[in-house]
């Protein structure tokens, strides 16, 4: 377990309440020899039963951390894929433009987080999941995006459809 494990389980256990949703991790995959890993995890949208989202990062070694010696920095690549994994029932969702989050990670100490958030593209009938960076690294935010197509698939709306 590296560094950023250990650190990121306090600081989880302490956001806990405040994240909107929790991820299992389903898979690490070791990409060198000093202990770096791409850790693939799932995340269930707390508000739209039947979605699951699974979520890539890279996590740093303790190696690496003193090899570099730059403990704090993390990569802000990830990417997402977000999937219908049951039946669609949708909750009591934010249909502004800016969505709303639906899961935050904690990447670094103090500053960086990875986020997701959902927007419900009404036009096109579709959830939009867009992750990305709440640290913007050499002015370059990096970021992906996954939707789901809700077009003729049956989906209960809990407050009927918008």
């Amino acid at each position: 377990m590296s560094i950023r494990s250990l650190a990121l389980s306090a600081t989880v256990a302490l956001a806990a309440l405040a994240a909107p949703a929790s991820a299992e991790v389903v898979g690490e995959v070791g990409v060198d020899w000093v202990g770096n890993d791409i850790v693939i995890e799932a995340v269930r949208d707390p508000k739209i039963k039947g979605i699951t989202c699974h979520v890539t990062y890279f996590d740093r070694s303790i190696i690496d951390r003193l090899s570099k010696g730059n403990w704090f920095e993390d990569p802000s690549n990830s990417s997402i894929a977000c999937r219908q994994t049951g039946p669609i029932e949708i909750g009591d969702i934010d249909l502004s433009k800016d969505g709303e989050e639906v899961f935050r990670e904690g990447m670094s100490l103090i500053w960086k987080q990875l986020v997701v958030n959902r927007i419900y593209d009404k036009a096109n009938d579709t959830l939009i999941y867009l992750i990305h960076s709440r640290q913007v690294v050499d002015g370059s935010a990096k970021m992906a995006i996954s939707s789901v197509p809700l077009f003729d698939q049956p989906v209960a709306w809990t407050k009927g459809k918008p």
